[in-house]
């Protein structure tokens, strides 16, 4: 028991219980943390606090599911609860309208209910390792979204109406099985982060060229063949990560990416680079291995 934080208003932020050295006056406590506690489900303490708790931490616990009494603290701004046995996520979600960062990763989550779009506020989202296997469309009505991290699910597609999420600054879909994005995509205009490692590509998706601030591109271990020209009108783009794929040619083009710091195109299948990979005059980085090159352009030096 430990009292974290005190104003004099009696503001407590406890871990499992508030201190009670102060029962004469009004507590108001906002933020709970009940990490690595071994629970097996949510405390009952948690509902005494429904209308000042902002900030709820039960992470690495062996929790199976969320009650409804939960969904009464709607002056939640933070829910964090990975790593522990949810197998689903309630429709009941949808009151905690002002819930701004959700953490579910590491559970047995296998959708989202529609009505998540109901929490509007919502800015982050990490759902990563879930057997997640596509979003609602209802999630695309998310307009506050900043940061969406659904890495190691099992994703096939993403909504067609994806292109919403305007607000979009990182995505990471890491370790799904994405073959395609959609084209509403290019609506996302303040994307700088966008990891597709480890899924299914055999082109780069065309929509990509249109994402003109596009800092982070991450395309490692999948079946590109090309690197084509397109990828040269991403004029913000820093680091490209396009190892561990088929590359046979990387176009001439690729010098359109100036901004570019690193480049990476380890175990790939090419033969030759093109000479104006010399015109990434930012370049820092460049690796190569593991492909079969026999010589490299004069104009890298």
């Amino acid at each position: 028991v430990c009292c974290l934080e005190m104003t004099t208003k009696r503001k407590i932020i406890g871990r499992l219980v508030p201190c009670r050295c102060f029962r004469g006056e009004e507590e108001i406590v906002s933020v709970l943390d009940y990490s690595h506690c071994g629970l097996q489900q949510v405390p009952k303490e948690v509902f005494s606090f429904e209308r000042t708790l902002e900030e709820l931490y039960l992470d690495a616990n062996q929790i199976e599911e969320l009650p409804k009494q939960l969904f009464n603290c709607q002056a939640l701004r933070k829910l964090s609860i990975p790593d522990n046995d949810l197998s689903s996520l309630p429709t009941t979600i949808a009151s905690l309208v002002n819930l701004r960062e959700l953490d579910i990763s590491k559970n047995g989550i296998q959708d989202f209910p529609e009505n998540i779009k109901c929490c509007k506020c919502l800015t982050i989202i990490e759902a990563s390792v879930n057997p997640v296997s596509k979003l609602p469309d209802g999630f695309t009505q998310l307009l506050n979204l900043t940061q969406l991290y659904l890495n190691d699910a099992f994703l096939e597609f993403l909504p067609a109406n994806f292109g919403r999420l305007v607000k979009l600054r990182i995505l990471e879909l890491r370790e799904n099985h994405l073959k395609t994005l959609p084209k509403s995509m290019h609506k996302l205009t303040q994307l700088e982060r966008l990891d597709l490692g480890n899924n299914e590509f055999s082109e780069l998706p065309e929509v990509l060229e249109q994402i003109q601030n596009l800092k982070e591109l991450w395309m490692d271990n999948n079946s590109l063949q090309v690197l084509p020209g397109s990828i040269g009108k991403l004029k913000q783009l820093v680091y490209l990560d396009v190892s561990k794929n088929r590359i046979e040619t990387v176009d001439l083009d690729i010098s359109g990416c100036e901004g570019l710091e690193d480049l990476l195109l380890s175990s790939n299948m090419l033969q030759q680079l093109p000479d104006s990979i010399g015109l990434l005059k930012r370049l820092t980085t460049l690796k190569v291995d593991d492909n079969q090159l026999t010589i490299l352009p004069n104009a890298i030096g």
